[in-house]
């Protein structure tokens, strides 16, 4: 149903709520003393007619939806009519009617445009000019017939001129929102990809014999760049969060070994940052979207590694009211407490004296409470100052086992990568470079291509850029290659686009999609999965 089909709805059953309160005024009236109920018998009949024709008008307003101006109109006259018999029949005592009018007219104006406020306006001097000549009470009181025509003029116009205002504020808002999405859209693709080639580059670099002084380099830079890159991702999310395209794809994971993996992906940054992660999971099974569950966890320790720096971080997970309760506990400043009921807002940070060199933009939280409320979490908060601060997520659903978990061995995939056969296509000199020297520091043999056209590969894995350029796309390539070879052979796609976009583009096709900037850990985890795929085939 549409916005307007849903305004013609609240406005046939507004006006079912005013008739009925219309009756039992006029009603009341004729039990006051020094009245007589006869006299306002005629308008009480009139308007349970009226409101019995208002239900009918209702229903087939909701069984035909859609813009019928003459239906518009048909209800406007049906309301000055009532209105106007009611105070003509009911004499002074019924002048509050009035009020009627001015919601009909200001009614229909600001839930259909100005073209009906204009209308509205020339039906409800006609009623008044009606209603003065069919009573002499009104024909005795010329001032009062004067103000009430020009306040069935000034307010319709003052309310026009606030409706062209806010049409005008929307147009802009919505040009302006239209014009940051295409900005945030290209600023990703564009930022991506140097994020990733540093990423890969610095990845080659630690595998490499180094000293100590070079160590510390590349320990330099990667700080430099996950800061970059944990900034770059909040601003995504948010962007994301803002579109409304965020839904959850549950999935049942094994809660333990998916926060065991966090704390892995974050031992650097903890070393930096000289905190020591602490575990206590249990063995669980829940349903989640893992990837939501990932930036939400994500969030409480960066935080945790900024605010908390040369403390211990302990993560957790309690079970609580047939659920389960992940709690990220910091041993840091902590929090005071007017601050505590804004931290969840956007853009908002506790400063305190000589800390402007802490990173960020006070999105984290947020983030993790506007994630929280998509997969009906609760996020709560809790903070002493000089004590630390913990964050707790209620509400992770728990989940039976699946029959047959997979067993990870990663001792035994340690070697799987070495003298597997990538054919990788990536227009981009630097990120080719940066991929194709990682992937040889793993033991890959890399046939490295800058274009897909006339490709020919015996690869035993594809990886492949999204964007090629304006000759084809990576899964065009994809395909090319998968006919000339005879058969399905693993793929993964690596895109700066938004992942939905590609998934749609997909259709059947079995093709692995990460998104850029993407984590040396996560290429090499994915590479193992499709080369244990090529095995099977």
């Amino acid at each position: 149903m549409s916005p307007e089909t849903n305004s013609e709805l609240d406005q046939a059953n507004l006006r079912i709520v005013v008739a009925s309160i219309a009756i039992v005024y006029i009603g009341v009236l004729g039990f006051l003393p020094g009245q007589s109920l006869d006299t306002y018998l005629p308008v009480i009949l009139y308007i349970f007619v009226f409101l019995l024709a208002s239900i009918v008008l209702r229903q087939v307003i909701a069984r035909w939806p859609g813009h019928y101006p003459a239906r518009r109109i048909f209800g406007m006259i049906h309301d000055y009519t009532g209105t106007s018999f009611g105070l003509v029949m009911g004499g002074e005592a019924a002048l509050p009617l009035y009020a009627v009018m001015v919601w009909v007219n200001l009614g229909n104006g600001m839930r259909y445009g100005s073209r009906y406020l204009a209308i509205a306006t020339g039906l409800a001097l006609l009623a008044l000019l009606i209603v003065y000549q069919l009573t002499p009470l009104w024909q005795a009181q010329p001032f009062m017939m004067l103000m009430l025509m020009i306040t069935s003029t000034v307010i319709p116009v003052y309310a026009h001129i606030l409706l062209e205002r806010t049409r005008k504020a929307s147009e802009q808002a919505i040009a302006a929102n239209l014009e940051k999405s295409r900005f945030l859209a290209q600023a990703s693709h564009d930022l991506r990809q140097p994020i990733h080639s540093i990423g890969l580059f610095t990845a080659c670099l630690r595998e490499a014999r180094l000293g100590e002084d070079e160590q510390r380099l590349v320990d330099n830079i990667d700080r430099s760049l996950l800061n970059v890159s944990q900034l770059f991702r909040s601003i995504l999310d948010l962007y994301t969060l803002d579109n409304g395209r965020l839904l959850p794809k549950y999935q049942v994971i094994h809660l333990g070994d998916f926060l065991a993996d966090l704390v892995r992906q974050n031992a650097e940054a903890a070393r930096w940052a000289g905190v020591q992660l602490r575990l206590r999971a249990g063995a669980h099974w829940v349903l989640v979207d893992p990837a939501m569950l990932a930036t939400m966890v994500q969030n409480l320790l960066s935080n945790c590694f900024k605010y908390g720096a040369q403390r211990p971080v302990l993560i957790g997970v309690r079970v609580r009211d047939n659920g389960l309760v992940v709690e990220v506990h910091d041993q840091g400043r902590g929090i005071a407490r007017e601050h505590l009921s804004k931290v969840f807002e956007e853009f908002y940070r506790v400063r305190q004296l000589r800390d402007k060199d802490v990173e960020g933009v006070g999105l984290g939280l947020s983030i993790v409470k506007r994630l929280g409320q998509l997969m009906g979490l609760q996020v709560s908060l809790r903070s002493r100052v000089g004590h630390g601060t913990s964050v707790s997520l209620h509400g992770l659903a728990l989940a039976t086992a699946p029959r047959q978990p997979a067993v990870r061995d990663d001792a035994r995939q340690a070697g799987l990568l070495s003298g597997l056969k990538v054919c990788l296509v990536e227009d981009d000199y630097n990120v080719l470079l940066a991929t194709q020297a990682l992937l040889e520091r793993w033991g890959c043999e890399v046939q490295a291509e800058s274009t897909g056209q006339g490709l020919v590969s015996d690869c035993d894995i594809i990886v492949a850029d999204y964007d090629l350029g304006n000759h084809a796309t990576g899964i065009e390539c994809i395909d090319q290659l998968r006919e000339q070879r005879g058969w399905a052979v693993p793929a993964l796609i690596l895109t700066g686009h938004d992942v939905e976009k590609i998934q749609a583009a997909l259709h059947d096709r079995q093709i692995a999609i990460l998104s850029k900037p993407v984590r040396p850990a996560e290429l090499r985890g994915t590479l193992r999965e499709l080369s244990q795929e090529k095995i099977t085939a």
